[in-house]
């Protein structure tokens, strides 16, 4: 099943900071990621169909922070296609944040992000759910004032499973296309490793940004 990109479309890209990719610091405000990528090359490939590309992606946000800003970023833009990717900063804000932190119940999640996608289901949006992803990288990195390393990993792992099974649950309750990352790089990181494809585990290099924009591109016609 694929998404069929009509001349004239708006497509959207939101999520936390691996869709933001600086697009602040971007001069057509897509960033330096995979929504960069999905638009050059659908423009490559399509230039008799073309679509209006946007990014409205914050680094740091959990499905609450898109919660708050639902309406105004994503809902009076009225796309006909929506990608969305969050999840990670949800399973590792405990980690990242020990301060202040708390672990987010998967319960919580689901239901935060189905309020996400009700209304758009019920315009008839285009749905696209990307899987949030964590990749078996090695050592111990720093993630802002702390460093992550085996332990903090396997914990984040752990938790981040059931918000995977979630996303995939709210892709088949509102016939969305999901694009499973997750399996994708588990895939890929058995061919090179892991750190080829996101240095950190989390924010994907170059060829993450290619290899997440590629299965992207796999869902659209």
């Amino acid at each position: 099943m694929t998404i069929t990109l009509r001349p004239g479309n708006t497509v959207m890209f939101t999520g936390d900071s691996i869709t933001d990719g600086l697009r602040r610091q971007s001069g057509d405000g897509l960033g330096f990621g995979y929504p960069a990528r999905v638009a050059g090359e659908w423009g490559r490939r399509h230039p008799d169909r073309p679509v209006t590309w946007l990014n409205t992606g914050n680094a740091g946000d959990k499905v609450m922070d898109l919660e708050a800003r639902w309406r105004a970023d994503v809902l009076d833009a009225r796309p006909d296609v929506l990608s969305v990717l969050v999840g990670v900063n949800d399973a590792g804000w405990q980690t990242l944040h020990p301060e202040d932190g708390r672990v987010i119940p998967v319960e919580e999640f689901e239901a935060g992000y189905d309020r996400l996608l009700a209304p758009l289901a019920e315009a008839g949006t285009g749905l696209i759910l990307v899987e949030p992803f964590l990749l078996p990288i090695h050592g111990v990195v720093e993630a802002g004032a702390v460093l992550v390393g085996e332990v903090e990993r396997a914990r984040w792992r752990a938790d981040l499973d059931p918000k995977i099974q979630a996303v995939r649950r709210l892709a088949r309750r509102y016939g969305a296309l999901l694009l499973a990352a997750d399996g994708m790089f588990a895939e890929l990181a058995a061919k090179a490793e892991p750190e080829h494809w996101a240095a950190d585990g989390v924010h994907p290099t170059s060829a993450g940004h290619a290899a997440l924009a590629a299965a992207w591109l796999g869902l659209v016609a």
